[in-house]
This record gives C-alpha cells, sequence and structure tokens, in this order.
C-alpha cells in the first residue's frame, strides 16, 4: 500500500522587484515565515535556491517567485497558511503581489520519500488551469483525498 504526502505550488507575480523599496517588508519576514514552515508539525521539505540545480523558478522570469513545499496533510499544511504567523504576512500579499488571472496555487498527492521535479511541478499546474481541480491537482477550496 502506497504512502502519500502532499506537494504544493505557489506563484507570486512581484509588483516591483525583490530589492524594492515596496517590498522591503515582505522580504524582512522571508526568512522567518521560511523558519516557521520549517518548524510547523506536518513539514517535510521546502525547495531552496541551492536545491534547484538552475530551476528555482521553473522557467518564470524574475517578475516571479515560486515557492515548493511537501507536507504530511493537506490540515498541516492549511494550518500553517491559515493559523500561523503566515496568516500576518499573506493578509498583506495585495500590497506586493499582482492579482494573478488564472490559477497560481496547486496541491497534489506524491508518494512519499518523492520530490517534485520541475516538469511534474509544470505538469500539476498546466492541469489545474486547463481541467480545474482534480484528484491530479487541487485547491485548498476543492481538495482530493489521497489515491489509494
Amino acid at each position: 500500500m502506497a504512502e502519500w504526502q502532499l506537494a504544493q505550488l505557489n506563484i507570486a507575480h512581484l509588483k516591483e522587484p525583490l530589492d524594492s523599496e515596496l517590498l522591503v517588508d515582505f522580504v524582512a519576514n522571508l526568512d522567518s515565515i521560511n523558519a516557521l514552515a520549517e518548524q510547523s508539525p506536518g513539514f517535510l521539505w521546502r525547495l531552496i535556491d541551492a536545491d534547484a540545480d538552475d530551476l528555482p523558478n521553473f522557467g518564470f522570469d524574475s517578475e516571479y517567485i515560486v515557492n515548493l513545499s511537501v507536507w504530511d496533510s493537506i490540515e498541516s499544511l492549511h494550518d500553517f497558511v491559515y493559523r500561523s504567523a503566515h496568516l500576518d504576512v499573506m493578509r498583506r500579499k495585495n500590497e506586493w503581489f499582482e492579482q494573478m488571472p488564472r490559477a497560481h496555487m496547486v496541491l497534489w498527492w506524491l508518494p512519499v520519500g518523492d520530490r517534485p521535479g520541475p516538469a511534474d511541478v509544470m505538469a500539476k499546474l498546466d492541469h489545474l488551469q486547463k481541467c480545474g481541480p482534480t484528484p491530479t491537482a487541487f485547491t485548498f477550496r476543492q481538495a482530493f483525498e489521497k489515491p489509494t
């Protein structure tokens, strides 16, 4: 019987470059929010630039930032996103990021121990954008149970 973990990808379109005055508060919070994620129950892994083999943005240009992580469950990721200090930063997203016209966050089930690769990540986002939420790629709003 396969065991599963939850992968998540979130993309944000920056209003200005990361070193701009507009994004000072966002950048100032990055290390503490990443540390909070890493210490959160259920956190398993996150992409760090050094892990990315020259693909930290999966083909997106420098106007975008990409967050990719793996969690043990939807509930643990949900708690981090909506029930921790992360929420305080997230409430300010409209100050820092452009509104995305298409899906920019995707969740999917991944076998335990696997790490999402660039082709898989982009395929999941593309699937969600084209098909909407399915067991292959979904959102918090319309999540799917772990495969059996």
